[in-house]
């Protein structure tokens, strides 16, 4: 293998221009006199030459390196599985047969220096769990990257899963008469759980929600005879109600990607939220890298002083539905269950309350992520001391493809978030 790269050649190349010697210029950069004097001749380099043989064009491969060093500048380097993956679904989208060869990594990591695999430092949980100064401090330092801060407030934005008991209403005090000690108050009768994806952008906007029921299947008997005012809601069914990796993938399949499609598409869209797995799987990946993307992982345990929808919009989103719940049952007669078609109504009441431009503009602002404003979390009073976090020792482990020296072995890890060069 070549012990130059393509910028010694053409230093080399300019020297013998310059009067150097063809083998003066061969011995002080290491370059064969016969590389040199094909190149003084209109020779094709090497890349070029081989670009016909290669799975991926040279353009998809420097997109894919620049889409490499984005996302570590994230904090989330990708694995060589992760990144062959990528390259795989380039070939498909372009209707080749082609399946990359085991070496494919090594050989794109060659053809583009400015990649190289090292080790991922691994911290133990505890060294990086907490909303500490010292925490905060170090992940507002990938916002205020030059190519973060471009990003304009209109394509950023916040997701988020939160969950409501169907029948819950509020369980506070109520009046009667002095002479008993308590009192019976009628029950909703439903405690299934429902959970919904919101989420809203530093300008104040809202997507429609993704509204996940807890079952095998969504049930027309769910729903109200009209569903105009739920126009452009979505709604899926998982075992336990909650998000899994189908529905994420759902979530930005059907709603996120279509919604926020901004009016440059060479724009990047940019997307806070909770460190969770079922966000991170190949195939969402493989939609943030060609829709320009980026997912940017909360640190853990920051949400109530960091995220936009928890600071300012889900507290408020419950308080409503709360009253909504209590308001419907005013109306309803003892025999009356509390099922999913009220759950709808008094969801959509609350949202309308609740998910405001104004909320949402409150919660970016009150986390300091729009405008960027560090002191605003760092003078959160549930801040924990940096001094209160246990020490552990860091453990390393193999398996990144970010820019660096190298490693000739690769472990994978989790799957991570994409971001689109």
């Amino acid at each position: 293998m070549p012990t130059y790269s393509e910028q010694d050649l053409q230093e080399a190349l300019a020297d013998i221009q310059d009067g150097m010697g063809l083998g003066e210029a061969s011995r002080k950069y290491m370059i064969p006199k016969s590389t040199l004097h094909g190149r003084l001749h209109n020779a094709r380099p090497r890349a070029e030459a081989f670009e016909r043989y290669q799975a991926l064009s040279k353009v998809q491969e420097d997109r894919l390196a620049q889409f490499i060093q984005k996302i570590e500048a994230l904090g989330n380097p990708l694995t060589h599985a992760q990144i062959r993956h990528i390259a795989q679904r380039i070939l498909d989208l372009s209707g080749s047969t082609h399946q990359l060869g085991k070496d494919w990594a090594t050989a794109f990591i060659r053809r583009n220096p400015s990649i190289g695999t090292k080790r991922a430092r691994r911290m133990e949980n505890s060294r990086v769990t907490g909303a500490t100064r010292k925490n905060i401090t170090e992940w507002f330092k990938i916002l205020r990257q030059p190519e973060f801060q471009a990003i304009k407030p209109e394509n950023r934005w916040n997701m988020d899963e939160s969950g409501i008991m169907e029948g819950q209403g509020s369980n506070g005090l109520v009046l009667g008469s002095k002479e008993t000690r308590a009192i019976q108050r009628r029950d909703p009768g439903s405690r299934a759980w429902t959970s919904f994806i919101e989420c809203i952008s530093a300008t104040g906007k809202r997507l429609p929600p993704l509204v996940i029921f807890k079952g095998k299947s969504v049930q027309a008997q769910w729903f109200p005879r009209n569903l105009e005012p739920f126009q452009g809601w979505k709604f899926t069914a998982t075992e336990k109600g909650w998000t899994d990796d189908d529905t994420c993938h759902e979530w930005m399949r059907k709603i996120f990607l279509p919604c926020t499609r901004p009016d440059n598409p060479n724009d990047w869209r940019l997307i806070i939220l909770d460190g969770h797995g079922s966000h991170a799987t190949d195939e969402i990946m493989w939609e943030c890298y060609i829709n320009n993307v980026l997912m940017l992982f909360l640190p853990p345990h920051t949400s109530h002083v960091l995220q936009p929808l928890d600071l300012a919009v889900f507290s408020a989103l419950k308080r409503a539905y709360r009253k909504q719940v209590n308001n419907l049952l005013l109306f309803c007669n003892d025999t009356t269950v509390f099922g999913k078609r009220s759950f709808l109504e008094a969801y959509r009441i609350a949202r309308d309350e609740a998910v405001t431009e104004k909320n949402a503009k409150s919660g970016w602002y009150a986390g300091g992520l729009w405008p960027l404003n560090l002191q605003k979390p760092l003078s959160s009073p549930l801040l924990v001391d940096d001094k209160d976090q246990p020490k552990s020792q860091e453990n390393e482990s193999e398996g990144t493809l970010p820019t660096g020296s190298t490693s000739p072995r690769a472990e994978k890890r989790c799957p991570v978030p994409v971001t689109p060069a």
